[in-house]
């Protein structure tokens, strides 16, 4: 199988989208209550959100296609917290379900780590919900470790990760 990881570019939005709601629809039934899982996992609101994000050229977004077709979608940024400033934040990390467990996601792991590590950062941290444990395990493996940070997302908590690159 070939795999391919490039940046984001116009055009791709549908395809981001696609990849970051249904991911949400198979990880998070058992976390969300299913009105906030349908609301955050609407294809439409979730394609114009990466339309925009493209327009804007806000954030390092990435794309990982196995034998052209897309599958995984990851995005970082500079912190968006004020008490993170100066490290990088991995915002999001997304695989198709169908895929899982195969070694897509550690791939694009790789590449954004040795990107957010050439753009001159030394930590990386990112928000994951406390009983997202298969996310917090691939984390985990990835070399990143529980902070004492957490706060409410979604009538649920996020914990905050960190990782020096």
């Amino acid at each position: 199988m070939e795999t391919v990881i490039r940046k984001v570019q116009q055009g791709d939005a549908s395809n981001l989208a696609y990849i970051q709601t249904e991911s949400w629809k198979a990880a998070f039934t058992s976390i969300l209550d299913a009105e906030t899982l349908t609301k955050c996992t609407n294809i439409e609101r979730a394609t114009s959100m990466y339309q925009r994000l493209l327009d804007e050229k806000k954030g390092n977004g990435y794309l990982l296609t196995v034998d052209g077709k897309p599958h995984c979608i990851a995005y970082w940024d500079a912190a968006r917290d004020s008490e993170l400033v100066g490290k990088a934040e991995l915002i999001c990390i997304h695989s198709l379900p169908n895929n899982w467990h195969k070694g897509y996601g550690s791939m694009m792991m790789n590449r954004v780590l040795k990107d957010i590590k050439e753009s001159g950062y030394s930590e990386v941290v990112l928000w994951v919900f406390r009983e997202n444990l298969r996310a917090r395990a691939f984390y985990e493996a990835n070399g990143f470790a529980l902070t004492d940070f957490s706060k409410p997302a979604f009538d649920t908590e996020e914990v905050l990760y960190s990782k020096k690159i």
